[in-house]
Parts: structure tokens; sequence; C-alpha cells
């Protein structure tokens, strides 16, 4: 891929999303945690409803534990990509599952903000991709860890927005077909 397109608006056919570690005991120890898995669902449910595929990753779950359930279970027929790197591109398997999917935008969402989230959007950004961080659908165990992750992703390039924000972004028009759905999961 070329230098990624930031200017470009999120286009559905364009996008693709991942969901990074949010799993077992390090995953409640998220600041504001009801919130941010809130805002995965919703980004996974919306995602389904719009037919954007979806990457799945973990981080060595035989020490940190399994995807929650209610995560995991959204997620039903997909694989999930287990992984020892930080950044979701240290693994062979990722790369090869979004090199497939051809899609130059990707979504991000899932745990931690200042470590994996951060590493996985600057490897993905220096290969060419136009990476979104959904703020408000990653955190850290602290607020300051989240805020300076997203800061500097910002500082590089790297767009910022919130869950609500890159769902109507996607639909641009109330009188997009999956409107009505995509609008439910946010009320």
């Amino acid at each position: 891929m070329d230098a990624p397109m930031i200017t470009r608006p999120l286009d559905i056919a364009a996008s693709s999303l991942v969901v990074i570690d949010v799993q077992g005991k390090l995953a409640q120890l998220m600041h504001d945690k009801e919130a941010v898995f809130r805002n995965i669902i919703i980004l996974i449910k919306a995602a389904k409803a719009l037919d954007i595929p979806i990457t799945w990753c973990q981080q060595v779950p035989q020490a940190l534990g399994p995807t929650l359930p209610a995560i995991a279970d959204l997620l039903t027929g997909l694989q999930p990509i287990d992984k020892a790197a930080f950044s979701c591109c240290g693994s062979g398997a990722f790369n090869d599952a979004l090199n497939a999917l051809d899609r130059p935008q990707t979504l991000l969402c899932g745990i931690e903000t200042h470590v994996c989230v951060y590493q996985t959007a600057m490897d993905l950004a220096r290969k060419g991709y136009q990476v979104t961080v959904v703020a408000d659908a990653v955190s850290s165990r602290t607020a300051e860890n989240k805020q300076v992750a997203l800061t500097r992703m910002a500082a590089a390039g790297i767009a910022v927005a919130s869950t609500e924000m890159v769902l109507f972004e996607l639909l641009r028009t109330a009188e997009h077909e999956e409107f009505r759905e995509i609008a439910r999961l946010v009320k």
C-alpha cells in the first residue's frame, strides 16, 4: 500500500474493524470499562449490519485469558488471532488476514490504548492504512495512559473519533438502508 489516505472519508466498502485484546482479568482493570465494552459491542453489531469485516486478536490468551464472553459471543464464526507481539502487525496471521480483505481503512477498538492499540495503529499507518482509533471504544488501566496514547497517535496523523462519529460517517445519510438499525444501537 502507498502512503495513508488521511483525508478520505470513511467508506463502508473500504473499511474493516479490528478488535484488540479485550480479555480476561486485564479487561476488568480498564478505566471506564463498562462504557468501553458497550461501545465495542456497538461497533461489532454495526460492522455486522453493514457487512464490514472484523478481525479479532488476543494477546497471549493462555496467560491473559480469553476474550470477554459478551464480546466473543458476537464474534461467533470468526477465529481469534492469538499473538505475542503487542502490535497486531507482529502476527503473520493478522497481516495475512488484513491483506486478504484489501480494505485500506482500519477502525481500531480494544485494549490497552497505550500498548497494543497504539503499536498496532502506528504499524498499520506505516503500512499505508488509513487508521481510525475509536476513542470511546479503547481504554487503558489509567485515563492518563489512554490520553497520552490518543494524543500521540493524533500527532502522528492517525484519526481519532468516537463510536457515533464513525458510524454516522460510514452511513453518510439518514436514507441509508441500515440507518434505523445503526441509530437503534447508539440510543
